[in-house]
């Protein structure tokens, strides 16, 4: 099924155009000064931006405010990212009804880490649906009008619905059966988890290609030593190859903190060079939380 594009996002890609999407994580506070204020930075070098809904189990802002004053204020497409853990499909399905109201227009369904990794592990995850009867849910919302349970809504909304991905996972055919019936479910677009190797993010590519749908790969660079350290050792599915370790770990230990993040912008312009010229990227999304300004200084490397 190819679905309407509602979303400047997916009108972009259908068009031809290589898009760059990026990412804000929302966090503990009820002031939205920063998060407006790193959507002006990324305006004009992302064609959308993520809002993370409570990343690895911290509770923060709820996606969908961020999301709508972005859009409204900044003038910045968001994608509205939405997790099965925290809400049953009652407050799941009352959420996006609202995020239709607000005229969100892509929405990303994801599962979220468990609990147990986040700010306060005492919390109950709820996963009453999983990511890929999220995607049904939207499906329904926007094709039919229903919600799971066939019951009708007035005025549905008009989502453009991504789902994710892991190049990492090994073994990856697990990973691509997944993805197989969430595209079977409506899934326009896929966003990948961080890749950092260019082999995995080529096998991702050849096996997804069959159907038929965009690709927007991840990458995530390095503010500093102490979260790449943690990001290997903590974050599932992600692999880091020895020698992107090795170029980092040299460049901070000759000219610290500043050589550090400019081997970044090195190491991550050649990173997505070589990502735009494989077949079958239509995009780059580019996580780097708290430390957004290097965003330009990417994409730009990349196009020397």
């Amino acid at each position: 099924m190819s679905r309407e594009a509602y979303s400047d996002l997916l009108k972009a890609i259908r068009a031809g155009r290589f898009v760059y999407t990026g990412e804000i994580e929302p966090v503990k506070t009820t002031s939205l000064e920063e998060v407006l204020a790193t959507a002006k930075l990324l305006k004009g070098y992302v064609a959308a931006v993520n809002i993370t809904d409570n990343p690895t189990a911290f509770a923060y802002m709820n996606a969908l405010i961020p999301s709508y004053f972005i859009q409204k204020e900044v003038g910045l497409e968001a994608v509205y990212q939405v997790t099965v853990r925290d809400r049953n499909r009652l407050a799941i399905t009352a959420d996006l009804l609202a995020a239709g109201a607000l005229g969100i227009k892509n929405v990303l369904a994801l599962s979220g880490d468990h609990t147990t990794v986040g700010d306060d592990p005492r919390a109950k995850p709820v996963y009453d649906i999983d990511s890929t009867n999220l995607v049904e849910l939207l499906s329904k919302m926007v094709d039919d009008g229903t919600d799971l349970k066939g019951n009708k809504i007035n005025h549905p909304p008009r989502f453009n619905i991504g789902v994710a991905g892991n190049p990492n996972a090994d073994p990856l055919e697990p990973e691509i059966m997944k993805i197989e019936r969430k595209v079977g479910l409506g899934a326009d677009f896929i966003q990948t988890q961080a890749v950092y190797d260019l082999e995995l993010a080529k096998r991702f590519l050849e096996e997804t290609s069959k159907f038929n749908v965009p690709v927007i790969i991840g990458i995530a660079p390095f503010k500093s030593m102490s979260m790449m350290e943690w990001m290997v050792k903590n974050v599932p599915g992600i692999v880091v190859p020895e020698e992107l370790q090795s170029r980092l770990k040299s460049a901070r230990e000759k000219g610290g903190k500043e050589a550090f993040l400019n081997e970044n912008i090195e190491i991550f312009g050649e990173l997505v060079k070589n990502l735009k010229s494989m077949p079958g990227v239509r995009g780059i999304h580019i996580m780097t939380i708290g430390f957004e300004w290097v965003v330009p200084k990417i994409i730009e490397r990349a196009n020397l």
